[in-house]
């Protein structure tokens, strides 16, 4: 699978960059943080995410607004919204997200491939 790569959208300059730190501790996971709205879009212009975790304090339209345009360009990205609880939770939520869309990547490819046959 390659590395993954991660947006941390956050309004908090304290708690973004652990954030951040705690998801580089996985080898595998690189992370690029954005703390504005249009700092996230110029982000995930510029390279292909495969995760958005939205931290604490955003506002609701902010989100949104970035759900729909994340979604709009890249509309496979997970998205997960981080409410804390640690860095046992934090890794818990992003393999979660990556197994699921490995089981519904699998699971379409078994049904194409047992439909050609």
């Amino acid at each position: 699978m390659g590395r993954i790569h991660i947006l941390v959208v956050g309004r908090n300059r304290e708690i973004v960059p652990v954030l951040q730190r705690l998801i580089e501790q996985n080898e595998d996971w690189q992370c690029t943080v954005a703390y504005e709205d249009e700092e996230a879009i110029l982000q995930f212009q510029q390279m292909q995410y495969d995760i958005v975790l939205f931290s604490s304090g955003i506002e609701e339209d902010s989100e949104n607004k970035l759900r729909n345009v994340f979604r709009f360009q890249q509309p496979e990205v997970i998205i997960i919204q981080h409410y804390g609880g640690g860095s046992g939770l934090l890794h818990g939520e992003i393999q979660e997200a990556l197994d699921q869309r490995e089981a519904a990547h699998k699971a379409r490819k078994n049904f194409f491939d047992g439909s050609l046959n």
